[in-house]
């Protein structure tokens, strides 16, 4: 075997490997697509196919009979069963029911159905309106933008402040905001409640904005990390110019490190879009200042019996997300791989 061949095996069975590890990594996506374009009827039935389907019917001189999958002279047909026997049973052909009916022998029990595609896409409508989805779309899209924007802001000012300048303790200052990460929520979770509880902030969105504009240490390492593989001479000619840390900043820093910007926007937008814990604490007797996570779940346990419904109004909820994600991967991935490079 030559070195080109050995190769191109290789990369032949790496991209079946990896073909697989995102078919596993999509087939909920997939599932949760084809559960909400099916109806109570086609979740219920039994043996039903994947794809949202229905019975095949034919309407045969003025009544309604199912179609079944009938081997005959050793090819399968479609047809209409119009007269049910224990030994033999009779059927026409939907194709042609001129010519009369077709004799069967066997137990039609074993036969099995013929489906139609049927998908129900009014299942999305009814969700619209059953969960006031534009009400907790508003709702959700004002907390992430909001929040996103001042840990944006927040996150690239202690980043900078972090990565160029030199100031007494700054290397435990570091330690001790990135030692942060590692504090349960659950820990920090009565005393933040209580301190806006205290100051009236419980039933508004304050809670879940405020903090953001103060920074939080995943966001401040990706950043600064980032910083640290801009070259220090770029600053120095910027000083030189008579520019600030400031000017600096906003001229030099932050239109070669949009890469990491992005990053963090998406990740923060993403954990906002998603977060169901802190608007549960904070808005839980607010259903008109509650996101869409808060909503859904209220949503899903009163249609429980309902699947179709509860993975519609999913599949509506994260469809942001995956927009931006798409839109913006080559960017992000970027952003990503360049963070953990320092220089």
């Amino acid at each position: 075997m030559t070195p080109y061949s050995a190769r191109r095996i290789r990369t032949a069975l790496m991209t079946i490997v990896m073909f697989g590890i995102v078919a596993a990594f999509l087939s909920p996506l997939v599932q949760m697509t084809l559960s909400s374009l099916k109806s109570e009827r086609q979740v219920s039935q039994a043996h039903a196919p994947l794809l949202p389907s229905d019975p095949r019917t034919f309407t045969h001189e003025g009544r309604q009979y199912d179609v079944y999958r009938v081997p005959v002279d050793g090819a399968v047909r479609e047809l209409a069963l119009v007269k049910k026997g224990r030994a033999e049973s009779e059927f026409v052909d939907p194709a042609a029911p001129e010519k009369g009916t077709v004799t069967w022998r066997g137990s039609w029990r074993t036969l099995e159905p013929s489906w139609t595609l049927a998908p129900q896409w009014s299942n999305y409508a009814a969700v619209w309106k059953l969960i006031d989805f534009p009400r907790l779309l508003l709702n959700t899209i004002a907390l992430a933008v909001i929040s996103t924007i001042g840990t944006v802001l927040s996150c690239t000012l202690v980043a900078y402040g972090f990565a160029r300048f030199r100031f007494p303790g700054r290397g435990p200052l570091f330690t001790l905001l990135i030692a942060t990460i590692f504090l349960p929520t659950a820990v920090t979770l009565i005393p933040t409640y209580t301190i806006f509880a205290q100051i009236g902030w419980v039933g508004t969105w304050l809670p879940l904005l405020v903090p953001t504009f103060f920074a939080n240490a995943y966001s401040v390492f990706l950043l600064r990390q980032y910083f640290l593989t801009i070259p220090r001479e770029m600053d120095e000619a910027a000083s030189i110019d008579g520019a600030g840390p400031l000017r600096t900043l906003r001229s030099v820093i932050v239109p070669q490190a949009w890469p990491a910007i992005t990053a963090v926007t998406l990740f923060n937008f993403v954990y906002t879009w998603n977060d169901y814990f802190t608007p549960l604490v904070y808005l839980s007797g607010r259903p008109e200042l509650q996101p869409l996570q808060v909503g859904l779940a209220t949503f899903n346990g009163l249609y429980s019996t309902k699947p179709a419904y509860i993975q519609a109004g999913a599949m509506m909820t994260i469809a942001v997300p995956v927009i931006l994600f798409i839109c913006f991967q080559r960017t992000f991935v970027r952003g990503v791989m360049s963070t953990g490079v320092e220089k």
